[in-house]
């Protein structure tokens, strides 16, 4: 089993965890559901650079410095964003960045965690 937590797609919760493998439940509406069938259900499919399908709720490291419009400095390579979401748009990750706020992530630029 994973200690990787993932969000609930009902109710959005992130502390949705593993029953067993591929398979989550929240704790929070009580929501169950399989991680294979919410790919196939969004139809949306975003690979990282290694060409890793990523979900929603996963883990990624960002493989290079990525300059911020706005900010004094860029995100460093390495940097761990956790629980990220995905959407059909050219920046296809939505995530939270410490230090610098919410975002979007082009898949080509992370790797999964």
């Amino acid at each position: 089993m994973s200690d990787e937590m993932k969000s609930c797609p009902k109710c959005d919760c992130p502390y949705g965890y593993e029953l067993k493998e591929d398979f989550y439940a929240c704790p929070e509406c009580s929501h169950e559901w399989d991680i294979k069938e919410e790919v196939e259900e969004s139809g949306l499919i975003v690979k990282d650079i290694n060409g890793k399908i990523l979900q929603n709720g996963d883990s990624v490291i960002v493989i290079k410095d990525l300059p911020v419009k706005g900010a004094p400095k860029p995100v460093k390579a390495g940097t761990k964003v956790k629980n990220i979401r995905l959407r059909d748009a050219e920046h296809d990750i939505d995530c939270k960045i410490k230090g610098f706020g919410q975002m979007g992530l082009k898949s080509e630029f992370v790797k999964k965690a």
